[in-house]
């Protein structure tokens, strides 16, 4: 006889078991490609013949969890389906801290454990997603805005001291060099002779500038404080690149804090050697603007 304790740990498990069966359910019936369709549909049973084994030790039925179901299927079509899927894995990993407490009370729980730490992984691994193939070059058109420009609009601040003018400068500078990293991808990839395509691999690299540029020129365009505008720049520098090594750690299994500060460290210094180098300009030139 399973004590309340153990009982309400079965039923939380339960409750995530049939949660899941109804977000790999749903994106299975969603997704194009038959081979995604067809190992969502086999981890949707799985989860499904998890939560009918807790069931039979709690005799009680369990509701899924709506709003879970509704963040992660929407996770998963905005952002991708490796990402959503190993985003809502991480959360499932630190509930299986708790199968340890109860595998020698309930022996079938050491099963359920092997398929949610191994199986699952395994077959998640197997999803074929054609964003995570333009990835990189995503990342190099990413990479390159943050360090060519927090550069450039840093030094453009303290020698130009004109949020418009700065502004302006830094669109400009920003166009043209995602036209040329776009450019060079589209070359690159398609001398590379592989599967991407030399077109969609430019285009991910023109967009992720182009966006990027945006975003770090935007408080330019709003505020008049010269140096509140590059506090903010660099601000919003950070934040992309927090947000997107998080989605690359997570889509790819990579370690998040290496590559974060390494990323950080390199856009922000040589943010402040421009920086250096915008007031020996200003002071050399005499530059009064």
């Amino acid at each position: 006889m399973l004590d309340q304790a153990i009982i309400n740990k079965l039923l939380h498990f339960q409750k995530s078991e049939i949660t899941e069966h109804h977000i790999y359910k749903h994106l299975s019936q969603s997704v194009k490609d038959p081979s995604n369709r067809e190992i969502l549909k086999r981890i949707s049973d799985e989860e499904l013949g998890h939560y009918q084994l807790w069931k039979r030790l709690t005799n009680r039925e369990v509701a899924p969890d709506r709003w879970k179901i509704w963040k992660y299927v929407w996770i998963s079509r905005l952002f991708g389906l490796t990402f959503g899927l190993k985003l809502m894995e991480q959360g499932e990993g630190k509930a299986q801290l708790s199968y340890g407490e109860i595998e020698a009370l309930v022996p079938d729980a050491v099963k359920v454990h092997q398929d949610e730490s191994e199986h699952e992984k395994a077959i998640l691994n197997l999803i074929n997603e054609e964003l995570l193939d333009y990835v990189g070059s995503a990342v190099l058109g990413l990479n390159d805005a943050l360090v060519e420009l927090t550069g450039a609009l840093a030094g453009l601040t303290f020698a130009l001291q004109n949020t418009r003018l700065v502004a302006v400068a830094g669109l400009i500078t920003g166009i043209a060099a995602s036209f040329s990293m776009a450019a060079s991808e589209y070359l690159s990839t398609k001398s590379e002779g592989g599967h991407r395509n030399p077109l969609k691999s430019s285009l991910y690299t023109g967009a992720a500038y182009v966006i990027t540029v945006t975003l770090l020129i935007f408080p330019y365009l709003v505020f008049k404080n010269i140096f509140l505008c590059l506090g903010l720049c660099l601000t919003m520098a950070v934040l992309i690149i927090y947000v997107f090594t998080f989605y690359i750690s997570t889509a790819r299994d990579l370690p998040f804090k290496k590559r974060f500060f390494e990323m950080a460290s390199i856009s922000l210094g040589v943010a402040f050697l421009t920086f250096l180098i915008g007031l020996v300009v200003r002071s050399v030139f005499q530059l009064d603007i």
